[in-house]
């Protein structure tokens, strides 16, 4: 089949290698300009690099205008294929080919549809995390699903291991959905909405630690925002300390959430809960710690003595 690509940073180079490998002919690739933006100036691959060198046309936009409609129509694809294309298409560009528009996105739709499905997840602490091909409709990624595959979420993963396992899937999801569709499939899985979710692009604020959550909960933002992604942060008086790994511990502490208690085996327990109160929680264990300066420290060699707060704010 004749393949428009519309793909931005990793995602989008892998989904272009793989048509590259594949049957099917790229005969437009479309893409983002380069961004500094947080959470877009990593895994970063250059689609349009890699179109070039490869001698398929290239056309840059933030947004689907008319010249990518016109574009798209002079390719005269037989189907668009979509990763992390960061704005909306539109019903007469996503129609257009005979095939219409195949998406890939990386959550097990219909649940994290939207942005930084990954992270997200991890921070919610699902079972799975995984990739979906499905058919583009009118809702943001709400069509009939091709194909989904999963990868299981470990007790210690980060936010960068299910990167790297997630991308692996696109390749051979890509491939095999399109394989589908050219043989003449059309029944494919209708999503239920009732069972939909959608999340936000994701900004520095939303990286910002609230000791009044629950270790558990903590301990896994922590690991969700893994580098190369902007880490999770808090303060301690006035400065600002990025929580770069972290555990739950072992014992039980009372008090007030943010409360920098006591020594536990490598880590500083620091108190957490809204419930503290009653003495019945664990505590986020602060393992290692970065300052603005890029100097990394662990916990016991940061807080000398203990006492004192991680407040959400500057104190």
């Amino acid at each position: 089949m004749r393949v428009v690509l519309f793909g931005y940073q990793t995602w989008g180079y892998r989904t272009l290698e793989a048509l590259l490998a594949s049957e099917h002919e790229v005969v437009l690739a479309v893409s983002h300009p380069a961004s500094d933006h947080a959470y877009e100036s990593i895994w970063s691959d250059s689609v349009a690099d890699l179109a070039r060198d490869n001698g398929i046309p290239v056309v840059l936009r933030n947004r689907p205008d008319e010249d990518v409609v016109a574009a798209v129509k002079n390719a005269e694809p037989d189907i668009i294929v979509a990763n992390n294309w960061r704005t909306w298409i539109p019903p007469h560009l996503y129609d257009l080919p005979r095939h219409g528009t195949l998406n890939v996105h990386d959550s097990l739709l219909p649940a994290y549809a939207g942005f930084a499905p990954v992270i997200w997840a991890l921070i919610n602490g699902e079972a799975e995390v995984g990739v979906t091909a499905h058919l583009m409709n009118e809702t943001l990624d709400a069509g009939d699903i091709v194909l989904q595959r999963a990868v299981a979420v470990g007790p210690t993963d980060t936010a960068t291991d299910l990167f790297h396992r997630t991308v692996d899937l696109i390749g051979p999801i890509v491939v095999d959905a399109l394989a589908l569709i050219a043989a003449g499939q059309r029944d494919f899985l209708v999503q239920d909405p009732s069972r939909a979710s959608f999340f936000h692009k994701r900004s520095i604020e939303d990286s910002r630690l609230d000791l009044t959550w629950p270790a558990a909960d903590l301990e896994r933002f922590v690991r969700a925002q893994s580098d190369p992604y902007p880490n999770a942060f808090c303060y301690h008086g006035s400065t600002r300390l990025r929580i770069i790994e972290a555990a739950v511990s072992a014992k039980r502490y009372g008090g007030t959430p943010g409360r920098i208690f006591i020594r536990e085996g490598d880590g500083v327990a620091v108190v957490a809960g809204a419930d503290a109160r009653f003495g019945r929680n664990h505590a986020l264990l602060v393992r290692r710690v970065r300052l603005d300066d890029g100097t990394e420290l662990t916990a016991p060699e940061y807080f000398r003595r203990m006492g004192g707060y991680l407040t959400s704010h500057p104190a």
